[in-house]
């Protein structure tokens, strides 16, 4: 493909391609539908290159230099099975729930405890995604991702991939050299449900705990807690939930009773950065247009007419008060642009 192939690139409003809504313009954008497009999109383009999905994790300038490539990929197929578990395919452009509930619906459990999850299946193992005990790394089997020097292709195996909480090399040592274009996923066939993390075990007493059930039940429990972003602009769970060591997290606890505590693997604990926020204050709480939501302090909402600038402050001022008052440093989840 020539670059007189390519329609022009165009100046783009941003708020609609992203879940936080904020007031943002890109000065040009490109949308990815074949993958073969992009060895010219790369030649065509000028400044940094920004990768947009579905834009679920995402704070994004008011004015953003360079290109945008919006990923429209598409296509999922049962590449093979075996008397173990079926391996799915799903192009990047895809969305991620509407993945999980079509595998759902053709018999193929696995997927269910991360189900409405925001965002596109390219974007899912960038950031490791994960929810009520599953993460992706869980269900992974190799990616195919194309490079953005030269759209070569370039298979990763769940090694080379170097998994970690909400982490993978794709935010490390690969971040901005890669567009991952497909994702190949191993569902067991000899699945159990997974109910030990949250109220899923409650939500599904007295039924027969099969993948759909638990996807339903997963939904619901989100549902009441988390913001449809098509009603109040939100990028989801704000910041990540700090790893500490064991020592200060026991500290933590004698001194706050009821502090939740998640003992890790290496002498770590988790702490939930939701918990933290509320107690410092910021449950609901409102600095200009953006807040923390009402029902789940983790999450950062968007009442309306906000700019990165704005986001940007409410995150300081809860950074500083979460710091003062537990001497623990809050890191956020979203990509800035």
């Amino acid at each position: 493909m020539s670059l007189n192939d390519l329609p022009l690139p165009s100046a783009c409003d941003l708020a609609p391609l992203h879940t936080l809504g904020l007031v943002s313009q890109a000065r040009a954008l490109h949308v990815l539908e074949r993958a073969e497009q992009l060895p010219a999109i790369l030649q065509s383009g000028s400044g940094p290159l920004h990768i947009l999905g579905g834009g679920s994790n995402l704070v994004p300038a008011a004015q953003v230099e360079g290109t945008v490539l919006k990923v429209e990929l598409k296509g999922r197929t049962l590449l093979g099975e075996d008397e173990y578990a079926w391996y799915v395919a799903a192009a990047a452009g895809e969305n991620w729930h509407e993945f999980v509930m079509w595998t759902l619906a053709q018999g193929w459990p696995g997927l269910e405890n991360l189900a409405l999850i925001p965002g596109t299946v390219g974007a899912a193992p960038i950031q490791n995604i994960g929810a009520y005990g599953v993460e992706l790394k869980d269900r992974f089997c190799a990616l195919t991702a194309l490079s953005l020097e030269d759209g070569a292709s370039c298979v990763f195996t769940p090694e080379q991939c170097a998994f970690g909480y909400r982490d993978s090399i794709f935010k490390q040592g690969q971040a901005g050299r890669w567009l991952i274009s497909e994702v190949l996923f191993r569902l067991p066939k000899r699945w159990e449900a997974k109910l030990d993390y949250g109220d899923l075990a409650a939500r599904l007493a007295g039924q027969t705990p099969t993948g759909q059930a638990v996807a339903e039940a997963v939904m619901a429990a989100r549902s009441s807690k988390l913001p449809d972003p098509a009603q109040l602009g939100n990028a989801g769970s704000f910041f990540h939930n700090p790893i500490v060591s064991a020592e200060l997290a026991a500290d933590l606890a004698s001194a706050h009773p009821g502090m939740p505590v998640f003992p890790q693997a290496g002498g770590q604990a988790k702490l939930a950065a939701g918990w933290l926020i509320e107690q410092a204050g910021w449950k609901g709480r409102r600095l200009g247009p953006v807040g923390m939501y009402e029902k789940q302090a983790l999450v950062l909402v968007n009442h309306g007419g906000a700019d990165a600038s704005h986001v940007a402050a409410l995150m300081a001022a809860v950074q500083a008060d979460v710091l003062q008052r537990f001497g623990v440093a809050l890191t956020p989840e979203p990509v800035w642009w």
